[in-house]
This record gives structure tokens, C-alpha cells and sequence, in this order.
């Protein structure tokens, strides 16, 4: 994978356009408040048209959510697309979809996000995985700093995690849902993963799904071309009740711990708990033996 380049800095007055390209909105109160944290920095949010519009599990059809990627897009007043939950559905915007020749625009989001941030990547346009606008109220002030230092052009953190050993390395960092990677492999999507850092989270997957995505990865022979994995937070990620089960986190080291790459778990990045933003494509330095995920 070749490293992507973020957009021009974001400042305050700049316009930013809100889509819904995934699943039904139905957290309103936390959307409004992750509206009002962005408009109390000092930027124009604009929601799309139908942004709150159902169709059943998704926010609309799929022309109609297209489309308000696409109104975006063609703005050129339009700085940044912020995407107001996950879910389910953008995978399905991406048939038969082209990236318009135009001026880089940020697109941050996560979860089902995966899908664009992917595709924007192919076009060597580093998006940022993190907070949606449903989650960027519950996140911690330095989260939340995090995020607008990265967008507006200042340097990132390292975050600390618990390393696994695996020495030290750099590469391109790829910052995913691993279900939704999962399900774009062998599609026009899948990243080329060659030199990549791949960092996985998910959310409601049962220890032996994970094993058998993981498993999946296994068998392509992806995990042999990787550099090195940071992984987030496993959350609501429990066995069964009543059926014997390993947890996750020994799914996790049974799948991953014989790669003999520099590893790093428990980073805070995912789901139900704070969710550091990661530019998608930049270059970074992983160290498994001090558990130091660094950004250049």
C-alpha cells in the first residue's frame, strides 16, 4: 500500500457537510451534541437533505445516500465530510461508484465508515478513522483534542497500548472494523496490504466470529504480508451464555501471536470507550516490545 496524504488543514469558519451513509439515525440527542461540539470550534455544519430519513436498517435508499455523498463532493465550498453514524450500508454506495476529480476533503468516521475511508484511500486521500457524530460527545477531552489537532494540521500523539513483543517496525497504518474488512476482501475495495500496520477493532461479534474472520485472513495469506497489527478494543464481545467458549482476547493471541511481528493490544480506539483518532494511510513506527504505536 502506497501512503495516502491528508487534506489541507481544516480552521475554524471552514464549511462542513453531514451525511448519513450508513444506518438509520436513532440517536438523536447524541447527534445533536456531536453537531454543537463542531459548531462550538468555530465551523458551518450543514446536515444533507434526508440525513434522518429510514429505509429500513438504512438511512434512505441508496441513490439518496449516494447522492448526499456526492452533493458533498461537488460542493466547493464543502471542507470535510462528516458522517453522523455507522451501522450498516456503506459498502453499498460503492457499486458502480467513482471518487470525483476534485479538490481532497476530509471524511471521518468508523465502523461501517471502513468502507469509504478504504476507497477514499485508493485515491491516495487519507481519511480519518474516528469519533462519529453520534459518538464525539461521550469521548474524553483529549480524545476530542485529538481529533482537531489532527484535522487542523497539528501533530498527533503516540498512543500506549500493551505490546506483545515483535521487535520494532514502520509501515503504512490501516485502521479498520475488521468485520467490515472482513467483507470487502477479494472486492475492488481491499487495500493492498503490503507495508501496511493494520489496526482492528469491532463490536458485537461473538469470540468464535472473530476467530473465523481472523481465520479468514489466515487462509488468503494477508496476515503473512502485513508489517505489524495494533489492536483496539474487542467490545460486547462475549461467549455465549451457557456454551463453552474461549474469550476474545485468547482468540485474538491464538490467531495472531505466531506472526512474528511486532503486535500491540488493548490501544484505545473502537467502540464503548474512548476512540483516539488514526489517520488512515499515513506512515508509522510500531514498537511491540514498549507497546508505542508513533505517527510521523
Amino acid at each position: 500500500m502506497q501512503a495516502c496524504y491528508p487534506p489541507p488543514p481544516l480552521q475554524p469558519g471552514d464549511l462542513l457537510q453531514v451525511i448519513a451513509p450508513s444506518g438509520t439515525l436513532r440517536e438523536l440527542e447524541a447527534f445533536q451534541q456531536g453537531v454543537e461540539i463542531w459548531r462550538s470550534r468555530g465551523y458551518q455544519i450543514e446536515l444533507a437533505p434526508g440525513f434522518d430519513d429510514r429505509w429500513g436498517y438504512l438511512a434512505g435508499t441508496d441513490p439518496d445516500r449516494r447522492q448526499q455523498l456526492m452533493t458533498a463532493l461537488k460542493d466547493p465550498a464543502c471542507r470535510g465530510i462528516l458522517c453522523a453514524r455507522g451501522g450498516y450500508g456503506g459498502a453499498r454506495l460503492l457499486e458502480e461508484w467513482s471518487w470525483l476529480p476534485t479538490k481532497p476533503r476530509w471524511l471521518i468516521g468508523f465502523s461501517d465508515i471502513t468502507s469509504l475511508l478504504l476507497s477514499l484511500s485508493q485515491q491516495g486521500i487519507s481519511g480519518v478513522h474516528g469519533p462519529l457524530l453520534t459518538t464525539l460527545a461521550a469521548e474524553p477531552d483529549w480524545s476530542i483534542q485529538r481529533l482537531f489537532d489532527w484535522v487542523e494540521g497539528r501533530p498527533l500523539a503516540p498512543l500506549k497500548g500493551e505490546g506483545w513483543g515483535g521487535g520494532q517496525t514502520s509501515g503504512i497504518l490501516l485502521p479498520v472494523n475488521l468485520t467490515v474488512a472482513t467483507h470487502l476482501l477479494g472486492t475492488p475495495i481491499q487495500p493492498n496490504f503490503s507495508n501496511v500496520v493494520l489496526a482492528l477493532e469491532d463490536v458485537s461479534e461473538a469470540p468464535y466470529r472473530i476467530d473465523r474472520m481472523l481465520t479468514q485472513w489466515r487462509l488468503c495469506g494477508f496476515l503473512k504480508q502485513i508489517k505489524g497489527i495494533a489492536l483496539g478494543r474487542f467490545s460486547q464481545c462475549n461467549p455465549p451464555a451457557n456454551v463453552p467458549s474461549f474469550t476474545v482476547e485468547e482468540v485474538l493471541r491464538d490467531r495472531l501471536s505466531d506472526l512474528n511481528i511486532p503486535i500491540i493490544s488493548h490501544l484505545p480506539f473502537g467502540h464503548d470507550g474512548p476512540n483516539a483518532a488514526l489517520p488512515v494511510g499515513v506512515r508509522v513506527e510500531i514498537d511491540g516490545d514498549r507497546g508505542i504505536l508513533s505517527f510521523f
